[in-house]
């Protein structure tokens, strides 16, 4: 059993969630990769993080599907003491376009991901970490975006107004819970060399917009891996209810 205790991480298997899942590993984590709909690549993973010496194990649920939800950490726990989350799992919706242009069952498909399955993952990790509950505290990362702030018009508007979501549920649930052992904080990645634009038909998109970002590129998923581990950590102990930005300075 890792001393770290045992993370679960949504949307753990491909992008920033597999580099989360395999820093985690680093850190001494056992690993939960929770997957939608990719199997092999979940696995795949989950391998990976194996290597390093953690036990691992890829649970596939739908993170905006209760029951799924409950399953997931039900097993979760049988696996070890839950000491962490990071919620990262979200879609663009990938139909691009002006706000006018969405139809309702994408935004409403967006709003049920990101911000309802953030919602019951985080829910149910409080349940299991809080001393309220007879947990022993821990740690949960929501990753948003740096759309919350830029607004993303033109292109996602309602996934930008989704992370916004993320951010307020970040702040509120961080003092609900900061005097019951947990700690809550976001990450918002800028633009990030991940699979994300090229679902969304737009596979240039990390290098079209590379020089608005004052650093000049897109980052890497490795990257924002590091600023979640850090917040995961002992290291940020005096943090909750903050939203660490990872941009290249945009």
């Amino acid at each position: 059993m890792s001393e770290a205790g045992v993370l679960v991480v949504t949307g753990g298997a491909r992008g920033i969630g597999a580099a989360i899942c395999e820093l985690a590993a680093d850190h001494g984590y056992d690993v939960v990769v929770n997957y939608a709909s990719d199997p092999a690549a979940a696995e795949a993973v989950a391998d990976r993080v194996r290597v390093k010496g953690r036990r691992c194990v890829a649970i596939r649920a739908d993170v905006a599907n209760e029951d799924e939800v409950l399953a997931m950490f039900d097993t979760a726990v049988a696996f070890g003491p839950l000491t962490g989350l990071v919620n990262n799992a979200a879609i663009t919706g990938n139909t691009p376009g002006r706000l006018d242009e969405q139809d309702v069952r994408t935004v409403r498909e967006v709003l049920d991901v990101n911000v309802t399955g953030t919602f019951l993952c985080a829910r149910e990790a409080v349940r299991r970490m809080s001393t309220r509950y007879g947990g022993d505290g821990g740690t949960i990362v929501n990753i948003s975006s740096t759309a919350a702030r830029t607004a993303s018009a033109n292109e996602w508007v309602h996934y930008a107004a989704s992370k916004a979501a993320v951010e307020t549920l970040t702040t509120g649930l961080a003092q609900e819970v900061a005097r019951e052992g947990i700690r809550v904080n976001a990450v918002a990645p800028g633009t990030v060399e991940t699979g994300l634009h090229a679902a969304a038909g737009m596979p240039d998109r990390p290098q079209r917009v590379a020089p608005s970002i004052p650093l000049g590129r897109p980052g890497l998923p490795a990257e924002i891996a590091e600023a979640v581990l850090w917040l995961l950590s002992a290291r940020s102990s005096y943090a909750t209810g903050t939203v660490l930005t990872v941009g290249g300075g945009r």
